[in-house]
């Protein structure tokens, strides 16, 4: 089965070229093409020679509109702090969501890993239409493709918590993260995979990323959002197979493998776990592990009435959690006028989508 050529590294790229009759070093030409100068289409690529171009325009790879793998642009939405989100389309006819999120000296793009997503965190907008497919490599490297050619800056860091479970796809997961290093030139430690819990994976994850990438030196951030297993089963459904005792016993088994430390994030929700007693019971959770806690402000969402943290509830939390020597963050909130919570832009969108940059 043909594949696209978005997501190979250079070796496979020079074997594809000489598959179809070309030297190895057109596969050399397809790297930059593809990486350095972002082609969307084959027939863009004018080093190569026309006929191959025209010879190949006419069998592309199995379910996809060009062998260079590119999405199209369906919609974006920018905010007043230049956070940009992108509504990218599927050779399927799926959606999906990328954001580009800047800052002083980087651009971090937050990507997703899967079409929805079947956790069904009561707080996030992706869960509500449940999980569609898992995306292939190509078009979880396409996001940062595409913002850096939206934003025209060079993404500093990749953040694997947009629409998704990514330890429901962790090959794919893995093979992009490999291609990110390999051919995009980022570094491990500016990549950051964030996931809500799936039983009996994380030891796997350790496993496969010291297989397939030689290290693991990515971030892994293990989404909590509640000191105790009732209130996590009452915000994340899917909780209740898995307790919040063995995910921490996976998290050290996680750190054996890897000698990575894990950091936690926790949503915080006005009223509902966002209190000093909710913090300590999360500081006593937590002892033992060499752990950093990203706290969360709640960017709210139709569906439910949970409500945004004050600024005094947050600075209270931060506070509890410090006076018990753990290493905490506040998440600055960002695009809230964008649609900027996950699944928020294409749930909004759904039905009534045109492209908005004829591909």
């Amino acid at each position: 089965m043909s594949q696209p050529l978005l997501g190979m590294g250079l070796p496979a790229l020079e074997a594809w070229a000489k598959q179809h009759g070309q030297a190895a070093f057109r596969g050399r030409q397809l790297h930059d093409w593809l990486y350095a100068k972002g082609a969307r289409q084959l027939a863009d690529v004018s080093v190569l020679p026309k006929g191959f171009r025209e010879q190949m325009a006419g069998q592309p790879p199995d379910g996809s509109l060009d062998w260079m793998g590119r999405s199209r642009e369906l919609h974006r939405s920018v905010a007043r702090d230049g956070t940009t989100k992108l509504l990218l389309g599927t050779h399927d006819g799926l959606s999906i969501e990328t954001v580009g999120i800047p800052a002083e000296g980087r651009l971090t793009v937050c990507v997703s890993s899967q079409v929805g997503c079947p956790m069904a965190c009561r707080f996030c907008a992706t869960g509500k239409g449940g999980l569609q497919r898992s995306l292939a490599v190509h078009e979880i490297v396409d996001q940062v493709l595409s913002v850096r050619e939206v934003m025209e800056q060079r993404p500093s860091h990749v953040v694997f918590m947009g629409m998704g479970e990514p330890l429901l796809n962790i090959e794919a997961v893995l093979d992009a993260i490999q291609c990110l290093c390999t051919d995009l030139g980022m570094a491990q430690r500016q990549i950051t995979v964030s996931t809500v819990g799936v039983p009996r994976t994380l030891p796997r994850l350790a496993e496969l990323a010291l297989e397939r990438l030689g290290r693991a030196q990515f971030t892994l951030a293990v989404s909590l959002h509640a000191p105790d297993q009732r209130l996590r089963e009452e915000l994340i459904p899917t909780a209740h197979a898995y307790p919040i005792e063995a995910l921490l016993d996976d998290c050290r088994r996680y750190v054996a493998i890897t000698g990575r430390r894990v950091s936690f994030e926790y949503i915080l929700l006005g009223g509902l776990n966002d209190q000093p007693r909710h913090a300590a019971a999360l500081a006593q959770l937590l002892r033992g592990f060499q752990s950093h806690v990203n706290l969360i402000p709640y960017n709210p969402i139709e569906e439910e009435e949970f409500q945004r943290p004050t600024p005094a509830a947050v600075d209270g939390f931060r506070r509890a959690l410090q006076e018990r020597h753990v290493a905490v963050s506040v998440r600055a909130s960002r695009g809230l006028d964008a649609d900027a919570a996950c699944g928020q832009l294409r749930r909004r969108l759904e039905g009534s989508l045109e492209p908005v940059l004829a591909r």
